[in-house]
């Protein structure tokens, strides 16, 4: 999907696109291998075969970081299917937000295993930005108002890393192919069962009482089922992502036609 997107040049949005598609130019190289496009000028060509040689380029040299800086946000998830194995997908756990709240925990998986780094034990920042800047995609769900806000306020250093990485925000795109709500919604709509009992009937704000638990009494119980109930969050998520991306791909390939 990444060689039929052009969404990423100035002026061109999803319905201009759509009739590049229509009229037969369905990726990079068409583009580029035609001497005049309809309506546009030869001053835009020129600048448009530019700016595809330099996405070219990025993707041969598998550079991520040029289409955070282009793609937008609504069309981030095109890239899923070339970085799919260099993704990684995050989920916070806090007490609250704003001043008031603190990240208790942070989940990752990359598609084969997890690590949680939790508040005073393991949560080493430099660490989680040498994690994070590692992968080619971050893939979140709700991540956008919520998680990446919050580290990045409380972890002001990660800031630069998240600049640097395509951010999928599985909410928004969910909404697209018509699943809607929170994350435990959207599981019970996909059929996605939770491995444990406990964990299946835990919520946001359960979360927050589990660290409370954890905090005064120091009950490894506690932790260890947040834990889990953060595991689930993130592995999930791929399999949501995997759902999402195959179903906007079909929707797309029939407007190709």
């Amino acid at each position: 999907m990444i060689t039929n997107t052009f969404t990423f040049l100035d002026g061109i949005g999803r319905k201009r696109e759509q009739q590049l598609w229509q009229s037969g130019i369905t990726d990079w190289n068409k583009f580029l291998d035609a001497e005049r496009i309809f309506d546009i000028s030869t001053k835009s060509k020129i600048y448009y075969d530019y700016e595809l040689k330099n996405a070219k380029k990025a993707l041969l040299e598998d550079d991520s970081s040029y289409f955070a800086r282009k793609f937008p946000s609504t069309d981030t998830w095109r890239l899923f299917d070339h970085f799919r194995d260099e993704a990684v997908y995050l989920d916070i756990e806090a007490t609250g937000v704003g001043n008031d709240g603190y990240i208790t925990l942070v989940g990752l998986y990359d598609g084969n295993d997890t690590k949680t780094m939790v508040k005073d034990i393991n949560l080493d920042v430099k660490r989680l930005a040498q994690i994070v800047s590692q992968h080619k995609l971050m893939i979140t769900f709700n991540g956008s108002s919520f998680d990446l806000p919050m580290l990045a306020k409380k972890y002001p250093v990660l800031s630069a890393v998240f600049s640097q990485i395509p951010h999928i925000d599985l909410r928004h795109l969910c909404a697209e192919v018509g699943l809607v709500g929170g994350l435990k919604k959207i599981e019970r709509e996909m059929n996605i069962k939770r491995n444990n009992f406990w964990v299946e009937r835990l919520h946001g704000g359960d979360a927050a009482q589990l660290w409370r638990l954890w905090s005064g009494s120091k009950d490894e119980y506690y932790l260890k089922l947040l834990i889990e109930y953060n595991e689930e969050d993130i592995i999930n998520l791929k399999q949501i992502m995997v759902h999402c991306y195959n179903e906007m791909k079909s929707l797309l390939v029939q407007k190709f036609k």
